[in-house]
């Protein structure tokens, strides 16, 4: 059991508030996500919970129509500061999203991307990079044949993998999920989550899911948000097993959806 004491906060909110609109999406949330551990956000549709995770690494930015305030730090630096290089900071975050989005290029050159944009152009060391990181997104034996093929011709399952390695191979800290099994069937369901639980050995891996199941089955931490406003957070064993809140009891039960 991992001692309180122990434990690095990697990401921590304090008084964070988005709008889209006049609409009051996320309300004085204040939360601590923990380094190399599996945080799972849970909560019943439109919550905020992806709009919690899209603003970690400034995803929100890119609309006009939203406006924040309060604190994102990561490592302690507060990423809204106008000191903050913001691609460097997006460096930081590799990202999966609900529906595996490959570049419409070869299953290599989507790896490779990344990895051409940071500086790594020799050929060898990307021939090197391109099989560890699909090796790690446990792909490589499946498409080790075909590189240089299309990457729209892999399945869905194989494409949201493709997508997990090429969000890896620009070496980030932290692999922000948003939902990211809920495309695929359950086999390549299973594939990814099992992807997950070795990532964070590595990563700080942050996981919005609307599977209670799926939270129970991977997550160390959780936040529990209702209405825009964080309810509960804290160790899952803890959350799932002995909630503090009766809204979380009520969710967890399923009498609140």
């Amino acid at each position: 059991m991992i001692k309180k004491s122990d434990i690095h906060i990697h990401i921590e909110t304090k008084n964070l508030n988005v709008y889209y609109d006049n609409n009051y999406v996320l309300k004085n949330v204040n939360i601590e996500i923990p380094t190399k551990q599996l945080t799972a956000i849970i909560g019943p549709s439109g919550c905020g919970k992806t709009t919690l995770l899209k603003s970690f690494n400034r995803l929100l930015d890119l609309r006009d129509n939203i406006k924040t305030s309060g604190e994102i730090l990561v490592d302690g630096e507060n990423i809204f500061d106008s000191r903050v290089d913001v691609p460097d900071m997006r460096k930081k975050m590799g990202l999966l999203s609900q529906k595996p989005y490959p570049l419409p290029m070869s299953i290599y050159n989507n790896v490779a991307y990344g990895l051409r944009i940071h500086g790594k152009k020799n050929a060898k060391e990307l021939d090197s990079a391109v099989k560890h990181y699909l090796q790690e997104a446990g792909l490589w034996n499946e498409v080790k044949d075909r590189l240089h093929d299309p990457a729209s011709r892999l399945s869905v399952g194989q494409q949201q993998r493709l997508c997990l390695a090429r969000a890896i191979a620009v070496e980030p800290e932290v692999v922000l999920c948003d939902e990211p099994t809920s495309a695929l069937d359950p086999i390549a369901a299973q594939q990814i989550e099992k992807l997950l639980l070795k990532l964070k050995k590595e990563y700080t891996v942050v996981l919005v899911t609307h599977t209670l199941r799926q939270a129970k089955r991977l997550a160390d931490h959780v936040v529990f948000l209702y209405f825009g406003k964080v309810v509960e957070q804290g160790p899952a064993d803890e959350v799932f097993n002995n909630p503090k809140d009766p809204k979380t009891k009520a969710y967890i039960d399923g009498d609140i959806s």
